[in-house]
C-alpha cells in the first residue's frame, strides 16, 4: 500500500478538527436552545399527579383502580392535606361533621373561624384538616368510619350523599366484607377518604399541600381557582386534565396549595375600569391642587343633584296626591259598571301590579279565541296568543291575591311564569307561560293523548331533578319559604323541551318566624288521595316534608308508570294499594334485582340502568317514609338527584346492558 503524502495528511487532519469543532458546536448549541427552553417554560412537559374520576364514580359495579383512591406517587408516604365539606343537617356544626369525618372538631372550628359548636348555615363550605393522608397500600387515603343508621343506607349513598364524594363506592366496597345488598343498620363501614401528597415537581414549584374540593354545578377549574387563588393550569396538571376537559359536578378536584388555605369565601373581582367615554385624568403638577379640585368638583355636584332631587320630589308628590283626589283607585280592567266585588283583594292588587302585565279583558277574550272550545285545555284552564306568544290562561274565582303575590317574586326556570292577570266581573284571570307538552299526567298515565309516547330514562330523571331544583328553591331560597302543598304529576307541566315546571300554587303556604321548626297545623285538610303525608291526614301537620312525601309519590311513577293509588295490580289484589306503600315491599327482603325489574315501568323495554334506578328507588322510600323525621330535606334529595342525573347522562344504552344485572347477585338466588 503507497504511504499518504504528508501534505494530505495533514489537510484530512484539519479538516477532521474543523468536523469535531463543528459538531461540538452545533451540541452546544442545541444544549444551549434546550436550557433556554426550560428555564423559560419549565412545566413543558408535565407529570399529572392523579387520574380525575370523570363520572365514574357513580358507577358502583364497575371499578377501574383509580376508583378506588388517590394513587401513592408523591414524595412523602404521609402527610398533611385539606377537604371540604358542604354543611348539611344533622352535620352541620365543626362537633358533627368532626365525628363524621373523624376530624378533630376544634382544628375544623379554627380553620374556619367558629366555635365548635357554632352551627353552620346549610351548603356553607367548611374546610377540613387532615393531619396524615396516609400511603395504604397503592392508595393515599384518610381512614374514618361510619355506622349505619338507616335501612336505606347503601354504598353508594353513604359515598355520595353522606359523605359527599369524599369516597366513592367503589373503594368502600373494596375494604368492606359485606355484601352490597345485605347492609343492615349497627354495621361498621369503613370509609378511605380520598386525599393525597404533592409529587416531586410539584414541591419543586412550591407546591406544599393538596386539597379535594368538591365542585358545585356551578364551579369549574375556573372558578375554583379562583376561589384559591391558585394557577388554574396548576389544577389541570394536578389532575391530569387539559383545557378541553369535561369535569363534573360533585366529582372531586385536586387543589394544589402552597400554604394552608383559611376560611374560604368566594372570589371579590376588582370594580370594573372606568368608561371609555368618561376617562379619568390628572394633569402633572400639584397632586393636592388637582385633588383639592376633585372634592370641589364633587362637592358643587353633589349640592346641585341634591336640590334637584328635593325639587322632583316636592313636584311628584303634589302631582300625586292631585292625582289621588281625582280618582281614588284605578281600573285595572275594564269591569262592568254594576261590578260590585273584586276577585283579587284590593291590597293584593296594588301589591301585585308593580311587576305584572295588567291585561284588557278584551285582549284575553281576542287571546283565547272568546274560550272557545278548541283553545280549552283542562278545566278552566285556555290556550291563548299574544302577539304571537303562547300562554295559557285560568279562570278563577274568590281571592286569589296570595298565589299572585307569591308567584310576581318567583324567577326560576322549573317553576311555571306568571306574566300578568285580568280582573273583570268577579272573575281573575291569570296569564301564565304555556307549557307546549302538557301534564306529566298526560305523558305517565293518559295513553289518549297523542303526544304521550313513552318517555325515556333520561328524560325521567331530568323531570325528578327539575322538580326538586324548584322544591328546594321554595323551602330554602326566598322568604319567607314556601310550601307547595299540592304536588302531583296533574300540576307538574312540561315545556318543548320536556323540562319540568311546577305549577297551581292555590294551596301554597309561607312559614313565617312564628312557625317554629317550620311546623303549622291545620284543620282544613285538602289534597289529592295518594300524595297527601300521613302527618297531615291525621293531625293537620304542615311542614316542607309534606312537600318531599308528594315528590317521593311522583318518583315512583316516574319509576313505575303507575298512578299514585292504583297500586294493587301488582301482586294480583283486589283492593287498593297506594303506590307509596309498595315500594317498600319491592326493596325489602330477598330478590330485589327481580322486584325492582317488576316494579319498573314497561314501557322502558329495559332500556335504563338497573343500578341507577335502585338508587332513585331508595331515595324516594326515603321521601315517603311515615316517620316526617326519616325524611330528607329538599337540599339533599336534590344533591342525590343531581348525582343519579349526572350519572344517568354518562350512561350509554348501547353499553354492556347485563353488566346492571350484577345488582342483587347475591341475593337474586
Amino acid at each position: 500500500m503507497s504511504e499518504i503524502p504528508q501534505s494530505v495528511q495533514k489537510e484530512y487532519s484539519n479538516q477532521t478538527e474543523e468536523g469535531s469543532i463543528s459538531t461540538d458546536l452545533s451540541l452546544l448549541v442545541i444544549w444551549s436552545l434546550l436550557l433556554v427552553v426550560l428555564l423559560l417554560k419549565p412545566d413543558f412537559t408535565v407529570d399529572g399527579q392523579q387520574i380525575y374520576l370523570n363520572n365514574k364514580q357513580l358507577d358502583c359495579y364497575n371499578d377501574p383502580n383509580f376508583t378506588d383512591g388517590y394513587a401513592c406517587n408523591g414524595v412523602q408516604t404521609s402527610c398533611q392535606a385539606f377537604l371540604t365539606f358542604r354543611s348539611i343537617p344533622p352535620f352541620n356544626s365543626p362537633l358533627s361533621i368532626g365525628l363524621l369525618l373523624g376530624s378533630k372538631p376544634n382544628l375544623i372550628a379554627n380553620f374556619n373561624n367558629m366555635s365548635n359548636f357554632d352551627t353552620i348555615p346549610t351548603d356553607t363550605l367548611v374546610l377540613i384538616p387532615i393531619n396524615n393522608c396516609t400511603c395504604s397500600g397503592p392508595y393515599y387515603q384518610y381512614n374514618t368510619s361510619y355506622k349505619l343508621s338507616s335501612e336505606s343506607d347503601t354504598y353508594f349513598t353513604v359515598a355520595n350523599d353522606t359523605y359527599q364524594g369524599l369516597t366513592t363506592c367503589q373503594a368502600l366496597m373494596a375494604q368492606n366484607p359485606y355484601d352490597s345488598l345485605n347492609l343492615t343498620v349497627g354495621l361498621n363501614l369503613e370509609v378511605p377518604l380520598r386525599c393525597a401528597c404533592p409529587t416531586s415537581k410539584q414541591i419543586a414549584a412550591g407546591v406544599n399541600y393538596l386539597l379535594t374540593y368538591m365542585p358545585s354545578e356551578e364551579d369549574d377549574t375556573s372558578t375554583i381557582a379562583d376561589l384559591f387563588g391558585v394557577e388554574e393550569q396548576s389544577i389541570w396538571d394536578a389532575n391530569e386534565l387539559t383545557e378541553e376537559s369535561i369535569t363534573f359536578p360533585f366529582t372531586p378536584i385536586l387543589v394544589p396549595l402552597k400554604t394552608k388555605p383559611t376560611q374560604i369565601h368566594p372570589p371579590v373581582f376588582p370594580p370594573p375600569a372606568p368608561s371609555p367615554q368618561t376617562p379619568i385624568t390628572v394633569k402633572a403638577g400639584s397632586g393636592e391642587t388637582n385633588k383639592r379640585w376633585v372634592f370641589v368638583g364633587v362637592a358643587v355636584g353633589a349640592t346641585a343633584l341634591l336640590v334637584l332631587s328635593a325639587f322632583l320630589l316636592w313636584f311628584f308628590c303634589r302631582r300625586h296626591s292631585q292625582n289621588k283626589a281625582l280618582n281614588p283607585l284605578p281600573a285595572l280592567s275594564t269591569p262592568a259598571k254594576n261590578e260590585s266585588s273584586w276577585s283579587v283583594s284590593t291590597q293584593g292588587v296594588r301589591y301585585a301590579i308593580e311587576s305584572l302585565t295588567i291585561y284588557k279583558f278584551d285582549d284575553i277574550q281576542k287571546a283565547t279565541g272568546f274560550f272557545g272550545e278548541a283553545n280549552r285545555i283542562k278545566g278552566s284552564v285556555y290556550r291563548g296568543s299574544f302577539l304571537g306568544d303562547g300562554a295559557a290562561v285560568k279562570v278563577l274565582k274568590g281571592d286569589v291575591s296570595s298565589e299572585i303575590n307569591l308567584l310576581k317574586r318567583i324567577n326560576h326556570t322549573n317553576i311555571i311564569r306568571l306574566s300578568g292577570f285580568c280582573v273583570h266581573s268577579g272573575n281573575t284571570y291569570l296569564v301564565y307561560e304555556y307549557a307546549e307538552n302538557g301534564s306529566l299526567t298526560d305523558w305517565l298515565h293518559d295513553n289518549k293523548d297523542p303526544r304521550s309516547s313513552p318517555l325515556e330514562w333520561k328524560q325521567r330523571v331530568q323531570v325528578a331533578y327539575d322538580m326538586a331544583d324548584a322544591l328546594n328553591y321554595l323551602h330554602n331560597y326566598i322568604n319567607p319559604p314556601y310550601i307547595h302543598k299540592n304536588l302531583k304529576t296533574s300540576n307538574i307541566l312540561l315545556d318543548s323541551n320536556l323540562r319540568a315546571k311546577i305549577s297551581n300554587f292555590g294551596l301554597a303556604r309561607t312559614l313565617g318566624i312564628q312557625d317554629r321548626g317550620g311546623l303549622q297545623l291545620t284543620r282544613h285538610v285538602v289534597g289529592t288521595h295518594g300524595y297527601m303525608a300521613p302527618e297531615y291526614m291525621e293531625d293537620g301537620v304542615i311542614t316542607p316534608k309534606l312537600d318531599v312525601f308528594a315528590f317521593g309519590v311522583v318518583m315512583l311513577e316516574l319509576l313505575s308508570g303507575r298512578e299514585a293509588s292504583s297500586g294493587a295490580e301488582m301482586h294480583g289484589g283486589d283492593h287498593e294499594e297506594l303506590l307509596y306503600a309498595s315500594i317498600r315491599r319491592v326493596l325489602d327482603g330477598d330478590n330485589v334485582r327481580e322486584k325492582l325489574r317488576g316494579f319498573v315501568d314497561p314501557s322502558l323495554r329495559n332500556e335504563y340502568p338497573l343500578d341507577i334506578a335502585f338508587s332513585m328507588a331508595q331515595l324516594a322510600k326515603n321521601c315517603v317514609a311515615h316517620d316526617l323525621n326519616s325524611r330528607p330535606a329538599m337540599p339533599e334529595v336534590f344533591m342525590t338527584l343531581s348525582k343519579i342525573l349526572y350519572s344517568s347522562l354518562d350512561w350509554d344504552p348501547s353499553d354492556d346492558r347485563q353488566r346492571s344485572g350484577t345488582l342483587g347477585h347475591t341475593n337474586g338466588k
